[in-house]
Parts: structure tokens; sequence; C-alpha cells
């Protein structure tokens, strides 16, 4: 009998050991397997150990709206000067206001990182986006002895799989891993929401359309645009500017606009002062495209200022997917559903102040 209870005591044990080794908290970003420390591995490949939990953040670069998504500004302890001067109207500033109140470490893009006035801040970790290469990070990792988690290469649009690994290192360094799996499955479901209303519509029913004046530091006219825009890829859209054979973004000859000739032009309203400024001066060009002569000109909210605002490339998504295609996107208003897009990402609707500032979602004339 004793002995089948020393046995039993021992089964017991042996249970719970492996218990306690197998509750490490793990996910595909990192592992918290001792509650004083989280490590997890970076952007560039840094495997990095820091100390929990972080109650002092900074965040640079593009990182700075990835986190106001996840925290909002809980526990930030500085920002950069870029952040706090003009164009202060980007979603997340304007959802943030207490941003401006926060003491400065140093200028943002296109200035390197400030290590001593991040020094100065004493966050428990640096969150740093694509600002620096991975030698720029090391180096300020070094100079300031903080902890700085690389953030990296998000190129390829909103539904990029870099930019969810983004999103999901912010939230398990914060504790926020659940808000970050929410964020990314609500991005994805917009993915498959406008897969599933655009898939079906016949090449034949697609207008041709193009997207002009978008923004890639600093403003730009009509000129400028994308091809492969991963959000007219989305829509399953006839992007004219695909025929360039380029990805990203591209400046084109104004010529081959009027050799497109796209059935629908879409202006990102950043860029509009430019475009009309430009019809003044040759009012002919404009008036030869078919876009114009019928009527067929509509604004996008700009979503390009300081790196990419993923709830404004969000919702101009919904807006586009209606001028393409009335009949699919007939039971979307695309005011309600951009402030739903911010109300989620940041807590406020934010539309009627963008709308305020830049135009909103409309028909544009020329001039």
């Amino acid at each position: 009998m004793r002995k089948r209870f020393i046995c039993l005591t021992m089964a017991v044990l042996l249970l719970a050991s492996l218990a306690l080794n197998g509750c490490a908290a793990k996910t595909s970003q990192g592992t918290v397997a001792n509650p004083n420390k989280i490590t997890v591995t970076d952007m560039e490949g840094r495997k990095l150990e820091i100390n929990a939990p972080v109650n002092r953040v900074v965040a640079i670069g593009s990182a700075m709206r990835l986190y106001c998504y996840i925290d909002g500004i809980n526990k930030l302890v500085g920002v950069e000067k870029a952040q706090q001067t003009s164009p202060t109207d980007r979603p997340y500033i304007l959802a943030n206001p207490g941003l401006k109140d926060l003491p400065i470490i140093g200028n943002g893009f296109p200035a390197e990182p400030d290590a001593e006035m991040l020094a100065t801040a004493k966050p428990d970790v640096i969150f740093a986006g694509d600002i620096v290469d991975k030698a720029g990070i090391e180096q300020l990792q070094t100079k300031t002895g903080i902890p700085v988690i690389a953030l990296t290469g998000m190129n390829d649009g909103v539904f990029d799989q870099k930019l969810y690994q983004a999103l999901n290192l912010i939230g398990v360094v914060m504790g926020k891993a659940q808000r970050s799996k929410e964020i990314v499955d609500y991005m994805e479901a917009i993915k498959q929401d406008m897969n599933r209303r655009t898939k079906d519509v016949p090449d034949n029913k697609k207008p041709t359309v193009y997207v002009g004046a978008l923004s890639w530091k600093g403003i730009h006219g009509i000129e400028s645009t994308l091809g492969n825009y991963p959000e007219l890829e989305v829509l399953n859209a006839k992007n004219v500017a695909d025929v360039t054979g380029k990805s990203g973004s591209v400046t084109i000859d104004k010529e081959k606009l009027i050799q497109w000739n796209p059935d629908k032009i879409i202006i990102d309203e950043g860029g509009y002062q430019l475009v009309k400024q430009d019809y003044q001066k040759n009012p002919s060009f404009y008036n030869n495209l078919k876009a114009v002569k019928n009527g067929e000109v509509y604004g996008q909210l700009p979503y390009v200022a300081y790196y990419d605002n993923l709830d404004t490339a969000l919702a101009d998504i919904y807006y586009v997917g209606k001028v393409l295609y009335p009949d699919q996107f007939q039971d979307i208003d695309p005011v309600k559903k951009v402030d739903e897009i911010y109300k989620f990402l940041l807590g406020k609707e934010l539309y009627s102040q963008m709308a305020k500032d830049y135009g909103g979602f409309m028909k544009l004339t020329l001039p």
C-alpha cells in the first residue's frame, strides 16, 4: 500500500512539473517563460530579452501609429518632433491629442534617431519602425543601453504579412497579444470581404481606374501613382498603372495617362491642390481625359503622412470599392464605414475632421 502511495505521489509530482514547464505563454513572435522576462525575435532576426512588465515606451518612425492601435498613448514617455509638427491631422494624432504634450526624443524621419535624447527619456524599450537599418538599430541599442525592437520591411501595403508581424510583436511585448490578434483578424476580414464582393465581377463589367497624386516622401501631383497597388488589388480592380510592370510608387509621364484614358480617376486629396494648379497651366490635357469629361473623378482621403496610416487606407478601399462597383457595395455607407474603422483602431470617429481638412469622399471638379 505504501509503495503504491509513493508511486502515485511521484506521478502527481511529475505531471505537475510537466505542466509548469509547459505553461510558458508562446506566440509566433516570442515567449514569456519568465514573468520577469520577455524574449522576442524582432523583424531583423535579432533575439532580445526584455525586463517585464514594460512600463515606459518610445516608438519611432512608422512604429508610432502601430503602437497607438494597440495601446493608445499609454506608457509613452516621449515623441519625435515630427509627430508634433505639421501635418498634425494624421488620425492617430487626432485621436491622441496628448501626444503633443510628451517630451521630444528626437526630430524623426528623415533625421537619424537621437541616442542621447532617447536615453534621457529612460524607456524600458524602443520600438523602431522603418527609420534605420539593422546596423543603425544595433548602434542605437549600444549607445542607449536600451532594447531596440526593429519593426521593419513593411512595404507591401495594408495587408502585408510583415505588418501583421509588427503588430504581433508590439502585442507580445506590451502584454496586449489579444488586442494585436484582434487587429490582424479585423484587417483580414476586410480583405476577405473585398474579395467576396468583387471576385465574380466579369472583366467587361470592371471600369479601368487610375489613382493619382499619391504621397510618398511628400505630396505629388497627378503623375504620382502605384503599380500593383494593394488597395486596388484586393478589389480585383483594373489598375491601368499595372502595365508599367512596376510595384510601389511610380512617377509616370503624364502622356501615359492620355494613352491609358481610364474610366475613373481617383485623386488622393493630399495632392489635390497640386492637381488643380496643374490644371490651370494645362487644362487641355485634363479635359481630354474621359474620366474628366464624364465627371468620373473622385477624391480619397490621404493615407500617407509620416508613413502609411492603415486606418485611412482601409477606409479608402471601401469608398473606392463603391465608386468602382456600386452594385456590389450598395449596402455600404463609406462615411459610417470609415468611422467604424477609426473607432476600432483608434477609439474615436474621425471622418468629420479628416473631411474638414481634406475634402472627404466626394466627386472632384477641375479646376
